[in-house]
């Protein structure tokens, strides 16, 4: 009988999927596993892409790059939040997603047999999509603070190298990397000519005072730098499916090809409810994050009651949606984590599903669940590791 392709037979099955059939088959389990916010989009933008259906010009396609009120929108949004000025030699393409921007990318820059860096622990839909376009996922250790190193890049750059891949805030370990971090990883990759892929879905999601950068400012950074973006978060739409990225202009044709091919063009409907977010809910932003930041409070609180314990090292989370918790007791973080879900109805991700860890981690998510849901998840959490951990070996 046919088969499917090798290359698609030697990738993992993405793990979100895999914790979500497992808490499916105990009822009343509790997710601080996918990373999404628990709150919709602003009512207002819900008001007018149903105001949209009755329009007849609006079930046609679009532009594949994305329409123009959505696309001005973002070029002022990047002015004005990331200094990047679209148009000095660069272009925005909407897509639908950081991810699918992420897929056309990779097709547009690599071929068969090419090299993407990857800082691990990885996202691991990048390395899903560096493997099934036939190219090779280059891991690279970050350091303890899990920041990426740029004299360790610089290593493991060969001539088959086509990009680095930055993420900030980070997915999975909630670190949100300094401004001269990146500069660093930026000026390496102009200097040994391959791009710099800065994916910044997070970019709204940064605490304890500290700020987003994005490399796509840095001076003549346009050339080489592809920056990704979504709503998903920010604004609650992660159904909704739209993203957009800042490329330089001689790739728009090959990005064109891909789009095309793959979705034609992002939801008009969506397009439009977007671009009234970016222009006008900036202060609903501002209140649903202040719950999601009383999120990582309590989180934080209850977890480090395990580290003085002795059993998890102590809890960080800078940015992101994000606590990448380290156990101090020897196990298996993929039992572990079919252990929360089975015996204690709480579902976490087995940290090494983002790659090599060192030791056994498990990663939290503190933005799925309202501010009145999230007690009773992170008080299973604890109390299972607790049962879990206690009387198993120290690292």
């Amino acid at each position: 009988m046919p088969k499917a392709a090798h290359r698609m037979m030697r990738i993992a099955e993405p793990v979100i999927p895999v914790i979500n059939r497992l808490a499916a088959r105990r009822p009343g389990t509790i997710s601080l596993g996918q990373g999404v916010v628990f709150y919709p989009p602003p009512a207002a933008a819900l008001r007018q892409a149903a105001a949209q259906m009755n329009d007849a010009g609006r079930h046609f396609y679009g532009p594949v790059e994305g329409i123009a009120a959505l696309r001005e929108a973002i070029g002022r949004k990047l002015a004005e939040r990331n200094g990047i000025t679209p148009g000095e030699g660069t272009s925005v393409f909407v897509t639908a997603g950081a991810n699918m921007a992420f897929n056309a990318l990779v097709l547009a820059v690599c071929d068969p047999g090419d090299e993407v860096i990857l800082p691990a622990p990885w996202y691991f839909n990048h390395q899903m999509t560096v493997e099934m376009c036939g190219c090779r996922a280059v891991v690279v250790e970050t350091d303890e603070r899990h920041h990426p190193v740029a004299e360790r890049i610089e290593a493991a750059i060969t001539p088959k190298t086509r990009a680095v891949v930055t993420v900030s805030p980070n997915n999975p370990t909630g670190r949100v990397y300094p401004q001269a971090l990146l500069t660093a990883v930026n000026r390496l990759c102009a200097r040994r000519g391959i791009y710099h892929i800065s994916d910044e879905a997070y970019e709204d999601f940064t605490w304890d005072g500290r700020r987003h950068f994005s490399p796509g400012a840095l001076p003549g950074a346009g050339a080489h730098t592809l920056s990704l973006f979504t709503l998903s978060k920010s604004y609650g739409m992660a159904s909704w499916r739209v993203g957009y990225m800042v490329i330089p202009d001689i790739l728009h044709d090959e990005i064109t090809k891909v789009q095309d091919n793959i979705l034609i063009c992002t939801p008009t409907i969506s397009q439009l409810a977007a671009a009234h977010c970016i222009d006008n809910e900036r202060g609903y932003l501002r209140e649903q994050r202040a719950l999601i930041e009383a999120n990582r409070a309590l989180c934080l609180e209850q977890l480090a009651a395990l580290a003085g314990e002795g059993l998890v090292e102590p809890p960080c989370a800078e940015g992101a949606l994000y606590i990448f918790l380290k156990m101090k007791r020897r196990c298996d973080d993929y039992r572990l984590a079919e252990t929360l879900v089975r015996e204690h109805g709480v579902a976490v991700i087995p940290g090494s599903a983002f790659g090599p860890c060192d030791g056994a981690c498990l990663r939290v998510s503190y933005g799925a669940l309202p501010p009145a849901a999230i007690g009773e998840g992170v008080a299973r959490l604890v109390g299972g590791l607790r049962q879990c951990l206690r009387g198993q070996k120290p690292e």
